[in-house]
């Protein structure tokens, strides 16, 4: 059994092979992942089923499942991985422009393409060896993701968490309202009986529930009506800009059109409040230098889509400022 075993009676590398096939669901692909032959792969994988006197995964449909077992110790030897590549990475100083990093980014679908456009137009100059992921983690697990290493970073609203995961405030978006170009029943201002009036798009990934903005409205008590719900603002804003739909959303909503300039914004006529984002890393990377850099990366991204909101942009309507809001609503309702 593994209690009885030391340390330094086993080879670590069998953990590396372990995370692998965990991640990829298949000997196969772990063995592309790593670039090592099937048969090195699978030798690795029966000695890490004679030393936990577990199958660890099973197959089926084609999928190597793993097992309670397995899904037990994942978290534990993702943490001890990352550790020693944070070890090594002190050691071997990392330079953007020369080494090869992948980094992997928790980010919520309406930040996604606005912040990416941003970040990847800073680096791709300057560190052409770095790849970027982004991935949707569900905030129940974004604690032990950051933990695990399986993320570096997630830029999200507020989040109950521990002091183990570190946070800072990194972009305030204000909440604005699109119509389509020419709208037949909009002047140039949007007032509140026109907004009630009209039917509208609602962004949510929630399959029941209010979204952000019903929530803050059903503090003020006011409904509208919503014609059309759907998962992601780029279906969104191509039904408003077709159609004498509204969305009421962040002012990055847009950015996700080829063609912005099918669509004005208008100030949201009601006191909403602002989506507030947050980046988040976990204490075990406070000071790994790739990490750091990443950090200071979308940082700059950040700022440089504070700078250039939808809003301000368009030129029939730019954005009043934002007074008066009420206290942000619970995450409960994004």
């Amino acid at each position: 059994m593994i209690n009885t075993m030391h340390v330094r009676d086993i080879d670590l590398n069998l953990f590396v092979v372990f995370d692998a096939i965990y991640s990829e669901g298949g000997v196969s692909r772990a063995c592309f992942r790593l670039n090592l032959t099937q048969p090195a792969v699978s030798h690795a994988l029966g000695r890490l089923r004679a030393m936990f006197n577990d199958p660890l995964f099973v197959r089926r449909h084609h999928v190597m499942t793993p097992t309670p077992l397995a899904r037990q110790i994942i978290t534990t030897v993702r943490q001890a991985l990352n550790g020693l590549e944070t070890t090594l990475t002190h050691t071997n100083r990392f330079d953007p422009a020369r080494t090869p990093k992948r980094f992997v980014i928790g980010l919520r679908n309406n930040l996604e393409a606005p912040m990416l456009s941003a970040l990847v137009n800073r680096i791709s100059a300057v560190a052409p060896l770095v790849e970027i992921a982004t991935v949707r983690c569900e905030r129940n697990n974004l604690e032990r993701e950051l933990a695990a290493g399986t993320l570096d970073v997630a830029v999200d609203t507020l989040l109950p968490l521990s002091s183990e995961v570190r946070r800072e405030q990194i972009l305030t978006e204000h909440i604005a309202v699109f119509a389509r170009r020419d709208h037949p029943a909009l002047g140039a201002r949007l007032d509140k009986k026109t907004y009630l009036r009209m039917e509208h798009v609602c962004v949510t990934s929630r399959r029941s529930g209010l979204s952000f903005e019903d929530f803050q409205f059903q503090r003020l008590g006011i409904q509208r009506t919503v014609r059309l719900t759907c998962q992601n603002f780029a279906t969104a804003c191509h039904v408003v800009s077709r159609s004498n739909m509204l969305l009421t959303a962040s002012e990055s909503a847009a950015s996700v059109l080829e063609q912005p300039g099918l669509l004005q914004c208008f100030p949201c006529p009601f006191p909403i409040s602002p989506h507030v984002n947050y980046l988040y890393w976990h204490a075990t990377a406070e000071g790994d230098t790739p990490n750091q850099w990443l950090r200071e990366q979308l940082r700059t991204a950040a700022a440089l889509l504070a700078g250039s909101q939808f809003g301000r942009r368009n030129g029939r309507a730019k954005r009043r400022p934002m007074v008066g809001h009420p206290a942000p609503a619970s995450i409960a309702a994004e």
